[in-house]
């Protein structure tokens, strides 16, 4: 499962990198920063990334999440870091973990 998720957010993330100046470095892999700190998007691309991966993971899980809540606000390091932790943390949320 965690493949596939890696999988869908690195699409949308190739799809999102198309329209944003500063690239996603997506030959990182998981490591590749997302949000914050060495991250390359604003709030809205990482909005934008956000929404796009939702759909993909409802259409590939039959499953409506939403990734964006009080549970990843709250949550001690930031799930939207990089490509891994926001995979780490979907993986939690699809298997109800969270």
């Amino acid at each position: 499962m965690y493949d596939k998720i890696v999988d869908i957010i690195v699409a949308e993330a190739k799809e999102l990198n198309e329209e944003l100046e500063s690239k996603i470095p997506l030959e990182l892999g998981t490591e590749a920063p997302l949000f914050g700190g060495d991250g390359v998007l604003n709030s809205i691309a990482l909005v934008t990334l956000i929404v796009a991966v939702e759909q993909s993971l409802e259409d590939e899980f039959d499953a409506a999440l939403t990734i964006a809540d009080e549970k990843a606000m709250s949550q001690k390091t930031s799930p939207f870091r990089t490509i891994g932790s926001l995979s780490d943390y979907v993986q939690k949320l699809i298997k109800g973990e969270l």
